[in-house]
């Protein structure tokens, strides 16, 4: 019998990641990947030959090497969930890369210009915002546990993935969510909401930083959640040289992956090449 890809199987594959306590992040990525992967094979049967066909695919589409392992991250976690072992294919070998372009670096002083255009248009949430996540390093999905009783504990608990860790939130930043949530009446629960009382999505925070790049004078192409916590990730190291301990606050499972966070740009790698003094 044909393997095929239905609308009823992509729920329940979506019911098992939520099972399985996937960050909200992750759901919405892979389910937007195997979609895309259905959509590709156009009602055709799933095998080994059709996930290796959509991966020579991706790649001639000139996808990044890492985004096309995220894609088959994903078709695989499908896969095996729904039994079928034998079409899984395998990754993408890439080399570990030696340093960042520096059009996806965000730099201290940009990230201050993204503060100042955002109190310049009268985005105070916005402003508090980004503070909150380049002072913390917490993850986008995780916003949602600055709430007013963290804010006066100067600590937020984060459960993700059956780990449980504590979030630090600096004095200055705890007075600036509290006067915050005074002025928005809010005396519990979560701090950063809609105005009709939401949560904020992370795809409204994501929209919400790219109205401000014109006016801060920064790339689009560096303006996302995540960059806040590179730069909170290069900021820490710098301060504390302890790789090991900014695995534990960013909550990383492997030292390998805070590693890839401490990337030089290919700005700073050129001038450690030219300290060598190996050129007459």
């Amino acid at each position: 019998m044909a393997r095929t890809l239905t609308h009823q199987s992509i729920e329940a594959f979506q019911s098992y990641l939520q099972e399985q306590e996937r960050s909200p992040g992750t759901v919405e990525n892979y389910l937007r990947h195997v979609r895309a992967f259905a959509r590709w094979l156009e009602g055709g049967p799933v095998s080994k030959a059709a996930a290796a066909a959509w991966k020579e695919y991706l790649v001639a589409r000139g996808y990044a090497p890492a985004t096309v392992n995220a894609m088959l991250a994903a078709l695989n976690s499908l896969l095996t969930f729904l039994g079928w072992r034998d079409c899984r294919v395998r990754f993408l070998r890439i080399q570990r890369p030696l340093f960042r372009a520096d059009s996806r670096e965000l730099t201290r002083e940009e990230y201050a210009r993204l503060l100042a255009a955002a109190r310049g248009t009268g985005r105070e949430r916005l402003a508090l915002l980004l503070e909150a996540v380049c002072a913390t390093g917490i993850r986008v999905s995780e916003v949602r546990c600055l709430t007013v009783e963290a804010a006066r504990q100067g600590r937020a608990e984060v459960s993700l993935k059956g780990k449980i860790r504590t979030i630090l939130i600096p004095g200055k930043l705890a007075r600036k969510l509290l006067k915050y949530a005074q002025k928005c009446k809010i005396a519990s629960g979560e701090i950063f909401l809609t105005k009709s009382g939401k949560s904020l999505s992370r795809k409204q925070i994501w929209a919400e930083m790219k109205t401000i790049c014109g006016k801060a004078r920064v790339a689009p192409s560096k303006v996302f959640p995540h960059n806040l916590r590179h730069l909170f990730a290069r900021c820490f190291y710098r301060a504390t040289r302890d790789v090991a301990k900014l695995a534990d606050v960013l909550g990383h499972s492997s030292i390998d992956t805070t590693r890839i966070y401490l990337i030089s740009t290919g700005a700073e790698h050129a001038r450690q090449l030219e300290r060598l003094r190996l050129i007459s």
